[in-house]
């Protein structure tokens, strides 16, 4: 990567459950590249690419960025709302006018839905043992 490409590079942070996306946006034509693999390939669901393009979509910027992405941790629903939540904020280093709409849509607001811990005399986190009366 060349000097003058990296200077027009805006980053942005995401997180959702386990997953932390670190998310680098380049003017391009709408390419989006996951841990060094395509959108597609790494993404087979339909319904995760959706959720990934949704701030892209959202401010009229799907064919004026290329996108590259290294996420960690979590499984791919988590890792695909890192990422959502990583374009949306690398955007707003882009143009702070799509704070309004990335806001009201919720790209911004770090999920904090967590796996709640297992309680010891319990089966999980709220599973109890069956009760026998008898």
């Amino acid at each position: 990567m060349n000097v003058a490409r990296k200077a027009e590079s805006y980053y942005g942070t995401g997180r959702r459950k386990e997953a932390v996306a670190r998310v680098r946006l380049f003017p391009g034509n709408g390419k989006i590249i996951i841990n060094q693999r395509s959108i597609d390939e790494y993404f087979p669901r339909e319904v995760l690419r959706t959720i990934v393009r949704q701030p892209l979509v959202l401010t009229n910027t799907d064919g004026k960025y290329d996108v590259i992405v290294n996420v960690t941790g979590g499984g791919i629903t988590g890792q695909a709302g890192a990422i959502r939540h990583g374009i949306a904020r690398a955007l707003l280093t882009v143009d702070e006018e799509l704070r309004k709409p990335l806001k009201q849509a919720g790209f911004l607001t770090r999920d904090p839905r967590m796996k709640e811990r297992k309680k010891y005399g319990l089966k999980k986190a709220r599973r109890a043992p069956q009760f026998s009366k008898r």
